[in-house]
């Protein structure tokens, strides 16, 4: 375990190297993302940014909107998945309101790691709905931004 006898693990300074060293390692793929931002999934995997959120002590919230034929089965699809309560409204303000003020309301926050997966991209949910949708959770990024909490989304299309 250790390369020589001058690293014994009870040494106080060690524990706290090994667990910087893993904080760092858990926080490896997001140190180049802003804590306040939607973008793109691009290169990173939705296991990676749970693991990310779970070393990090975050909230991680995952929908995978693959089957969404419409705005209101987004929205249907979202309110299941984050298990938001039985009275959502099922609209673009509901959401931003489940996003932000109950949370808010609830007591200090750690942080959002949240990752909306195949996004609908056809005409029943088009480029209109999908910005809406966006700006709902970029909205919410600077609502948890104001409040100094990490809330970092990422996004990709089907």
């Amino acid at each position: 375990m250790f390369s020589n006898a001058s690293q014994a693990p009870n040494r106080p300074e060690t524990g706290v190297i090994l667990m910087n060293e893993k904080k760092a390692e858990t926080d490896i793929p997001l140190r180049n993302v802003r804590t306040n931002i939607v973008q793109s999934i691009r290169a990173f995997r939705v296991q990676d940014l749970q693991d990310a959120a779970l070393g990090l002590g975050q909230h991680f919230l995952y929908a995978n909107l693959a089957n969404a034929q419409s705005k209101q089965d987004v929205l249907d699809m979202i309110a299941q998945q984050f298990t938001f309560p039985t009275h959502f409204g099922k609209n673009f303000d509901a959401l931003y309101d489940c996003m932000t003020d109950p949370l808010h309301k609830s007591g200090p926050q750690p942080g959002f790691i949240v990752v909306l997966e195949q996004i609908p991209a056809h005409a029943k949910f088009d480029k209109e709905a999908r910005e809406q949708l966006l700006d709902i959770f970029r909205d919410a990024a600077d609502y948890w931004g104001d409040r100094k909490i990490p809330f970092r989304c990422f996004y990709s299309f089907l």
